[in-house]
Parts: structure tokens; sequence; C-alpha cells
């Protein structure tokens, strides 16, 4: 017995020493735009979209500073419980390059396509990758929190999570009625855009069994429709995210064309919270997701009284 428990504390020791031997190893990483040379893993690390903080809190590593658009409240809940503090460095659309100087970085995660304008001077202060969150689907995400986990050392603890994320999502697909079609959108006061299958929120939807309606056969992620196209489309469930209220669905909500919806009729029009299913991105994200779409339809009715 004490032979067996030598041989498992030596083992653990070796794995151990190897994985801190693998962190500190150099390593090059392309992220289809630029390669970065990393000396060893990051130890102080700053994210400029939400999408970057879920792959940091999904393997428990803290950020040191977020563009959090000066609103912690926007944080996806599990992935706030799992970081805590952090120093805000502006918003997502407009980081402020001061604020992150200061901060000392040793690696930048950003947005291909709000911050390329920006990458020589992020680049300048830390090595920075760039990433295509904002126009990723849920396979796209996965991708990224892969690089992200090899850039940081802890390629191991990603696959384990990812890996854990789709067994979540095969069994929540298991419970979800067949057949089952829904429309997600987010409401603004003038515009109403959904979020088709090729869209973050629509393909999570879609990975768990749910026909997820577009408006055309084009790759596009998000559409702003009008409330005919809504007709037109004629979704089992409507989901709602209200960015703003009152909200172009409140005013629609009184039209009679609304009333023929069969979402409404049905009383099938649920709300659903804006930064977790429309700002977020990644495997906290799309647990999120998933589960908040199984309540509502197992439950059976809106959330909404329209």
């Amino acid at each position: 017995m004490q032979m067996l428990h030598y041989i498992s504390t030596l083992a653990a020791c070796i794995l151990a020493c190897s994985s801190n031997v693998l962190n500190a190893a150099p390593i090059d990483l392309n992220d289809g735009q630029h390669t970065i040379h990393l000396v060893g893993a990051p130890k102080r690390v700053i994210v400029l979209e939400f999408s970057f903080l879920d792959s940091l809190a999904a393997i428990d590593v803290m950020p040191i500073g977020i563009a959090d658009d000066g609103a912690a409240n926007r944080v996806l809940p599990s992935a706030y419980k799992a970081i805590g503090q952090w120093e805000s460095v502006g918003l997502r659309s407009q980081p402020n390059i001061e604020k992150i100087a200061r901060l000392k970085p040793d690696l930048i995660l950003a947005d291909l396509n709000r911050h390329q304008a920006l990458y020589d001077h992020l680049s300048s202060i830390a090595p920075t990758l760039l990433l295509p969150s904002r126009s990723e689907d849920y396979q796209g995400s996965l991708k990224s929190a892969k690089l992200i986990g090899k850039a940081l050392g802890k390629s191991l603890q990603m696959d384990a999570r990812i890996a854990q994320n789709c067994e979540h999502l095969k069994a929540i697909a298991q419970q979800i009625p067949a057949g089952t079609s829904v429309l997600f959108g987010v409401a603004r006061e003038d515009s109403f855009s959904v979020h088709g299958q090729d869209s973050y929120a629509g393909s999570v939807l879609k990975t768990i069994g749910l026909k997820v309606s577009s408006v055309s056969a084009k790759a596009v992620p998000t559409e702003f429709i009008s409330l005919e196209q809504l007709l037109a489309l004629d979704p089992g469930w409507l989901l709602v995210s209200h960015y703003r209220r009152p909200s172009i669905i409140d005013t629609w909500s009184k039209l009679p064309l609304w009333q023929v919806l069969s979402a409404v009729r049905n009383h099938q029009v649920a709300e659903v919270n804006g930064d977790n299913w429309a700002r977020h991105r990644g495997v906290l994200a799309s647990e999120q997701i998933a589960e908040d779409a199984l309540v509502i339809l197992k439950n059976g009715k809106a959330v909404l009284s329209y």
C-alpha cells in the first residue's frame, strides 16, 4: 500500500513538473492575422470582449483587466463568480489604451472586428491575439477557446472543459421537445434584429436540437426585420431580449398584426437576458443559453404577457 502511494505521489509530481515546463516553454501562436511569441505562460491577461473573459473563467484564470463597458452587471454571473474582481479598461468598442498600458499585461485578447485598427497600439504594449469573437458561432468560439487555452499553457484544462460543455449540451438536447421552432431577437427602441442559425445564440439553440428561424438562406448572423417579416417567419417560440425599454416589441404588441403571431396566440413569447444571450459567447455562455431555453420550453409558458 505504501509503495502504491509512493508511485501515485511520484506520478503526480512528474505531471506537475512537466506541466510547469510546458507552461514556461516559449511558444509561437498564429491567430489567422499575426503570429505572436510568448516566452512563457501569461500571468497578466487583459480581455477586450466578454467571450475572452468566458474562456478564462472556464478554466479559472483571472484577468487583470476587462473592457466591461463600465457595467460589471453585464458580466455573465457564472464568469463573475469564477474571476472575482478586476479593473475596467473601458468600453469594448473603445478600450482605454493608457489604462491597458498601466496594467502591464503580458497578453491581450482582442476582437478582430472591433480592435483591428488598434492592433499596433495594443501589440506595442503586449503580445495581442486578434480573434473573431463577434462574428463567431458556437463551434468557432470553441476553436478560439482552444487557442486561448494553448496561449495560457492550459490546453489540457481547456480541452477537458470543452468536452464537459459538449456533454452538457447533449444532455439538454435530449430533453428538448422534437421539432420545436424558435426565433431569438434583440429589441431596441426602433429595431428588432433576428439572430439566425449562423449567429452565436442561434447556433447554440441549433446545437441543442431546436429549429432556428432565419430570414433568408444567406449565412447572415443577424438581420433587422419588420413585424410583417416576423409574421412570415411565424416561429413556434419567440425569445426576446430588450436592450432598452420601451422597445419596438412593446410598440408592436399594441398592433392587431402582433396578435396573429402563433407564438403570441399560444402564449409562447419569452424574455431572455440580452447580456447573456447576445453580448456573451463561449463555454459558459452556451451553457447559460441552453439551460435558459430548456427552462422556458419545459415550463411551456411565456415570461412576457403579450
